[in-house]
């Protein structure tokens, strides 16, 4: 292994936006009951198109995000650092895993199951809520982000178009 702690402090988790306005009581229980990892770097933590029903959060290390394109060339499409969480897609849909994650440095993470979030649920509610809340806050911000970087794509895309096509280019 990789010489890291395996497990997770709730000073740790309170820094993490996904557990954001948890109390100490609920933080307390999430660190004594969810599983942490420590993968060392280059492992692929799961493959685009594998069935899940589980999310992670990073608390150390470095995660790259690839996704296949239809010519099946991975391209790397996020870098993940402390704080960041992914594959929360598999816990809000019943859908494959829509990219590879893999490790790039020695890595913490903490493994998020329906189960864990069903049992928070019976826990506590207004936690669950939060929880829910701060992952589609998260997937909205994302969702503007892929909106942006698609409208300026499709952009440079037709500027490219618009001058190979113009009389006076050529």
């Amino acid at each position: 292994m990789t010489g890291l702690p395996i497990s997770v402090e709730v000073a740790e988790l309170r820094n993490i936006g996904l557990f954001g306005a948890l109390s100490d009581e609920v933080l307390a229980h999430l660190a004594a009951s969810l599983t942490v990892s420590t993968p060392p770097a280059g492992t692929v933590v799961f493959r685009e198109g594998e069935d899940a029903r589980d999310m992670f959060v990073l608390v150390n290390g470095e995660l790259e995000v690839l996704k296949r394109s239809h010519r099946g060339i991975d391209a790397r499409v996020a870098m993940l650092g402390p704080g960041d969480w992914f594959g929360e897609m598999s816990v809000v849909d019943v859908q494959a895993r829509s990219a590879t994650v893999r490790t790039l440095a020695p890595s913490r993470l903490v493994r998020i199951t329906t189960a864990d979030l069903d049992a928070l649920y019976r826990y506590d509610v207004k936690s669950y809520a939060i929880i829910v809340l701060n992952l589609a806050r998260e997937l909205s911000r994302r969702l503007r982000v892929a909106d942006g970087i698609l409208a300026d794509f499709i952009a440079n895309v037709l500027d490219s178009y618009l001058v190979r096509r113009s009389p006076a280019a050529g």
